[in-house]
């Protein structure tokens, strides 16, 4: 089981849910590990990771990744993320990666797959993709968790993403500088 190993090497962050589908996929949701960080002590311990896909959405079928979905504060880490876990993609992968230094929505064409990339400055990745999809809360009514994932999948084969096609060179000559608001108590 490919997430199983994840898990076994320690890529997976923050852990929401690990839970099988009744298709026979497993389905994950947490953080997934891009950049893991360096070698803490002697028992090979590591500090935290230096990189992460936030919110991570992702659905093993078959031994490999048949959905991913998730957010990066940094479009240059679409490369450390594609080198990690491209091998494990699958044909007719499903993906909606929303960038938080990305100005208007994009289709990345790289390693083979095409990516929907788009612009998000907060929000949650799993309610974004619902909200991009137009889903409903009915459309998941009196399903498992992780058969959740297997609904979201099948909508986005029906998914027309947005913007131009571009290579990851391209897209990465269209990234913004991101302005954070002060929030809290003034």
């Amino acid at each position: 089981m490919l997430l199983k190993n994840y898990e076994e090497q320690s890529l997976l962050f923050n852990t929401n849910f690990t839970e099988s589908t009744s298709n026979g996929g497993t389905a994950y949701r947490g953080e997934l590990v891009i950049q893991e960080g360096d070698v803490a002590d002697a028992q090979g311990r590591r500090k935290p990771p230096i990189s992460l896909l936030f919110g991570a959405v992702v659905l093993e079928e078959n031994e490999k990744i048949s959905l991913l979905v998730g957010l990066l504060n940094d479009l240059a880490l679409m490369e450390p993320l594609l080198e990690k876990y491209s091998g494990d993609f699958a044909d007719e992968m499903q993906s909606m990666i929303f960038v938080r230094n990305i100005a208007d929505p994009m289709v990345l064409e790289a390693a083979g797959k095409s990516f929907s990339l788009i612009p998000l400055d907060e929000g949650i990745p799993w309610n974004e993709a619902i909200e991009e999809l137009a889903l409903e809360k009915s459309d998941f009514k009196g399903q498992s968790a992780g058969d959740k994932l297997v609904t979201l999948r099948d909508e986005m084969k029906s998914f027309r993403a947005k913007g131009e096609k571009l290579s990851l060179d391209a897209a990465l000559s269209k990234t913004i500088e991101i302005k954070k608001s002060a929030r809290g108590p003034v």
